[in-house]
């Protein structure tokens, strides 16, 4: 059986479709990486696994548990590294780790995390007080500490220096290596293609495609390229004449693709050539593409009946589930932003927190365009969520006629939804 099973996923924010239909699995064992656009859902689908998320519709299984059903028990086994947020900003690195802990019966050795994530000398230093890139190592260190057997890492190496980068790497290889199946999401396509083992890339809330690296990079037309790296502005047809007439293009700044199989006469005249203008190579590819080459052709392509599309408005009524604003419990009111999470300056340790959900979502409403059709009280819970200027204009146009009792104008409703938020220890606007 699968560590991770998704099988027909189905996220919606009221009449806006985030994730459409989704399948995919991930061993242990193996790094996955989720690769798409943004808003694409990777973000919804990753905290529909961490039982952060209720699905519409579907099935979720992770280490054999239902994420929202079995969600105490999933806690114990998985390890969460949220995009953004989930860690009190007045907490200090080594209470934040002896806290996270005391959480779990067989938790990792505090000290022995703040060394192999390069966090020695920082034991003292709040969370505010850390670089972008510290924080991020600090938010895998709390993610790791309970032992999991499952790793949900979003965007782990955003903002981390190359250093940093490669601290990250080797504590990703260890878990593979371990047994542990990583779930990663990642904009860095180098990245992904450094570490992963398979590849899932959605467009729209659909999948497009999955597979191993190798599978994907050796797939489609591009094999019959050869594909190379030099200094931009090369002169193309001066060796498409060396190469007998075989076209020649600058693809990207300093990429280039020759039209011809990547026989090894092929591959010696474009190196020869370099050569004789003395040009230094920096890669070069013989039938074989990059993960980029693979992620642009089929983030591009453009849809066909019943391909991956991008989000939709239903036209059927939303589910009676559907109408949970965005990371908030079942019983709860509206979400408390992460910030807030822990009033006694303690962290909020990601992998058990069960209001860690309330981290910003990049794949839910965060445009006019969709807000405009979103459900008033989904809105108004995640208002913080919605560009200020996008979520003005809908407010106006759900007050026009209808005005709250007191008559208050949008510039009131504002400074006192501000107010509420100063008064919780919150940063909106």
């Amino acid at each position: 059986m699968a560590a991770v099973d998704v099988d027909s996923l189905t996220v919606a924010y009221g009449s806006v479709t985030a994730v459409d239909d989704l399948s995919f699995t991930a061993e242990a064992g193996e790094v996955t990486c989720v690769l798409g656009p943004n808003g694409a859902g990777k973000t919804s689908t990753i905290e529909a696994l961490e039982g952060l998320r209720r699905p519409t519709s579907g099935r979720l299984s992770v280490v054999g548990l239902d994420p929202r059903a079995d969600h105490r028990a999933l806690t114990e086994r998985a390890g969460v590294m949220l995009q953004d947020g989930g860690i009190h900003p007045a907490v200090r690195v080594g209470e934040a780790l002896r806290h996270a802990a005391a959480l779990y019966r067989d938790p990792l050795a505090p000290r022995a995390l703040i060394d192999r994530l390069g966090l020695g000398g920082l034991e003292r230093r709040t969370y505010r007080q850390l670089s972008g890139g510290e924080q991020r190592r600090l938010a895998l260190a709390l993610a790791l500490v309970g032992r999991p057997q499952v790793a949900f890492l979003d965007e782990p190496t955003t903002g981390v220096d190359p250093a940093g980068r490669q601290v990250i790497r080797q504590v990703v290889a260890d878990l593979r290596n371990d047994g542990v199946a990583v779930l990663l999401t990642t904009h860095d396509l180098n990245e992904a293609e450094r570490v992963a083992d398979r590849v899932v890339i959605i467009v729209g809330g659909r999948l497009v495609v999955a597979g191993t690296v190798d599978e994907l990079t050796r797939s489609g037309g591009a094999d019959e390229h050869v594909r190379f790296g030099a200094p931009a502005g090369l002169d193309c047809a001066s060796l498409a004449a060396h190469l007998d007439g075989v076209p020649v293009h600058e693809s990207a700044p300093g990429e280039y693709v020759v039209t011809a199989p990547p026989t090894p006469r092929t591959v010696a005249a474009v190196t020869g050539w370099l050569a004789e203008h003395d040009l230094p190579l920096a890669d070069l590819r013989a039938g074989r593409q990059r993960l980029e080459d693979v992620y642009l052709r089929v983030t591009a392509e453009p849809a066909e009946p019943g391909a991956p599309r991008r989000p939709t408005t239903r036209t059927t009524a939303p589910a009676e589930s559907d109408t949970t604003p965005p990371g908030t419990a079942e019983d709860a009111g509206t979400a408390a932003p992460p910030e807030t999470a822990a009033d006694a300056g303690t962290a909020e340790d990601a992998g058990t927190a069960e209001d860690a959900g309330t981290a910003e979502d990049s794949d839910a409403v965060a445009d006019a365009d969709t807000v405009a059709d979103a459900d008033l009280a989904e809105v108004a819970a995640d208002w913080d969520r919605v560009p200020g200027a996008a979520f003005e204009a809908f407010w106006r146009q759900r007050n026009a006629d209808d005005p709250d009792e007191d008559g208050a104008d949008w510039a009131g409703w504002a400074d006192g939804a501000a107010e509420r938020s100063r008064r919780s220890g919150g940063d909106h606007r």
